[in-house]
């Protein structure tokens, strides 16, 4: 028997097979990914294998090879990762300039995760409604910086519905992984988007203008007009994973563009002369930002910088 796997709560599974139904299945005890040290072996977006059992639960026996998926170091394992989602068409990070804040770098190591693993990504800044006029120059000026990238900006009001319709236009017959920090709003937009998903929100911390976890599991949410949402719990921090320092360039696109100009052939960008990555930061052609950004995920090798809220 085989089937999508749907949701994820931890040690089980719920998979939607072939033939449409639903069951809860767990991973087999000598079940493990080949390669992948990973605290879930089975993701949302997998598709795998099972064999029923009397008790109407199955065992889930196989996963079939994945087209991509989107990783991160686990917050607990230094040296595992946790697998966020598996065979998704694209992603929508959705981000706050305020209400909270999302940073820059946070940004930047979930578009070098996407790229490493070719998923591409669309950009969400939400909360417009509640932006005055300074922190609305301020969003448009992000918007523009990684529309200038490459990547696909829209700017949306989940609460009161601006910007909506451009966003199910995108989402149409795909896999969608729904990604960001606590409190941006993915609750809110989910409830927007399907009506009946009936999700929990939660109030903005005011006492650090954090976000609350409102999403404790990985879920496949079916969308009205085809397609699947996925929504994941909001993270904090984003820790890449088994990304070596010399595969980094290709992970930002302008800076690889540059790159190419370089005097020598590894060049790490960072002091050698005739680094044409440097000049274009100087000539304001890679933003100071996304430079700080590479330079951050360049000292990921000692394994304790993800521990950071990014």
């Amino acid at each position: 028997m085989k089937g999508l796997v749907v949701k994820n709560t931890g040690s089980w599974y719920t998979v939607l097979t072939d033939d449409g139904q639903l069951i809860e299945s767990k991973v087999k005890g000598n079940f493990r990914l080949k390669g992948i040290r990973s605290t879930n072996p089975v993701a949302v977006g997998d598709r795998v294998e099972l064999v029923a059992n009397a008790e109407g639960t199955a065992f889930i026996t196989a996963i079939e090879d994945r087209r991509n998926y989107i990783i991160r170091r686990s917050q607990n394992l230094s040296k595992q990762s946790h697998i966020i989602a598996a065979n998704v068409d694209q992603a929508f990070l959705v981000v706050t300039v305020d209400f909270p804040q999302t940073s820059t770098t946070f940004i930047d190591r979930f578009l070098a995760s996407a790229e490493a693993y070719r998923v591409p990504v669309v950009l969400v800044f939400n909360k417009t409604d509640l932006l005055d006029a300074d922190l609305l120059r301020y969003q448009q000026m992000m918007m523009a910086l990684y529309e200038n990238i490459g990547y696909h900006c829209v700017a949306i009001s989940a609460e009161t519905g601006d910007g909506i319709e451009a966003l199910r236009s995108l989402l149409q017959q795909k896999i969608t992984l729904l990604s960001g920090n606590s409190g941006v709003g993915k609750s809110t937009l989910i409830n927007r988007l399907v009506p009946d998903a009936n999700l929990r929100t939660a109030e903005i911390s005011d006492a650090h203008n954090t976000g609350q976890h409102t999403t404790t599991f990985s879920e496949m949410i079916s969308l009205p007009d085809g397609g699947w949402l996925i929504d994941t719990p909001g993270i904090k921090g984003f820790g890449t994973f088994d990304m070596e320092p010399e595969e980094l360039t290709s992970y930002f696109p302008e800076i690889f563009r540059f790159s190419k100009d370089c005097r020598f052939s590894n060049c790490t960008h960072t002091h050698e002369p005739g680094c044409a990555v440097l000049q274009a930061l100087e000539d304001h052609f890679i933003a100071q930002s996304r430079y700080q950004s590479y330079l951050s995920m360049m000292e990921d090798k000692d394994g304790s910088k993800y521990r950071e809220a990014y």
